[in-house]
């Protein structure tokens, strides 16, 4: 029986998914955006999401957490110093996955990009402040 057996197993062990799902929350946080397959990015909205809700408390414990998932000072001042002020007043929906229309060319598993909602609305606001003056 399958009783309070959450989440998808990705066909791997679980330290590699985990491995795995901390790789990609590095890369997303990094980036802002990510090409992964669709069940990867599924996976991965449940490791990021949190991420963010830490990021919006701000407090010592937060960053200790944090830094739990994603084993980087770096990444973590970032998360917290900017990632984490443009979801202020937001109560989630954080991330945004858009399928693609083409799979994976090798074996033809489903493509999708994972991007944090904020951050494009935020970068386009300069340009547009910009192509007023």
């Amino acid at each position: 029986m399958r009783h309070s057996n959450s989440g998808r197993k990705l066909s791997r062990t679980p330290s590699h998914r985990k491995a795995l799902l901390h790789n990609l929350a590095k890369a997303l946080l990094l980036h802002g955006r990510i090409r992964t397959t669709e069940m990867k990015a599924k996976e991965l909205r449940g490791v990021v999401e949190p991420l963010i809700t830490l990021a919006k408390r701000n407090d010592l414990h937060a960053r200790r957490q944090a830094y739990r998932v994603l084993c980087n000072h770096a990444l973590v001042q970032h998360l917290f110093d900017e990632i984490g002020p443009k979801f202020a007043g937001v109560p989630g929906g954080y991330t945004r996955i858009m399928k693609l229309a083409m799979p994976r060319k090798g074996d033809n598993a489903p493509m999708a990009i994972i991007e944090l909602t904020r951050l494009e609305a935020a970068a386009a606001a300069p340009e547009a402040v910009a192509a007023e003056a």
